[in-house]
């Protein structure tokens, strides 16, 4: 058996294709419907939070190679199975994401959350909820 090593140009398509043959080559279509695809893919989610779990941000920002070979992993875990949910609900991921972002644009427009988007100045807090003013 021959693995691809060189990834570029592989689109969205030929990911699905990919991914539709090694199922099908193992028999696994029976274990493919939506909620199953949608609970592996949380759990691949949570593998990703686990690595950075009690790293400080500054730690998160700097991965040694090791664990950056763990989260690539993990990633692509993720990618394959959001994939595979897409394609049985018939979205495409890439259009459902760029459509969200049109969305995000019109919900948080820059202008108006920049200003709101830096830090609160230490000891602005309101009251002792933890709520700033």
């Amino acid at each position: 058996m021959i693995v691809k090593t060189d990834y570029t140009g592989i689109g969205m398509q030929e990911l699905i294709a990919e991914l539709d043959t090694f199922v099908a080559e193992r028999n696994w279509e029976r274990y493919h419907a939506p909620q199953n695809l949608a609970m592996a893919l949380s759990v691949e989610v949570a593998e990703i939070v686990e690595i950075f779990q009690w790293m400080r941000t500054d730690q998160s920002r700097t991965l040694d190679a090791a664990v950056r070979d763990r989260l690539q992993d993990e990633i692509g875990d993720v990618m394959i199975y959001l994939t595979m949910l897409a394609h049985k609900l018939d979205i495409d991921p890439l259009a459902a994401a760029h459509q969200k972002l049109g969305k995000n644009r019109l919900k948080y427009p820059a202008a108006e959350t920049l200003a709101k988007s830096d830090p609160p100045a230490r000891g602005a807090l309101k009251d002792g909820n933890g709520k700033f003013g």
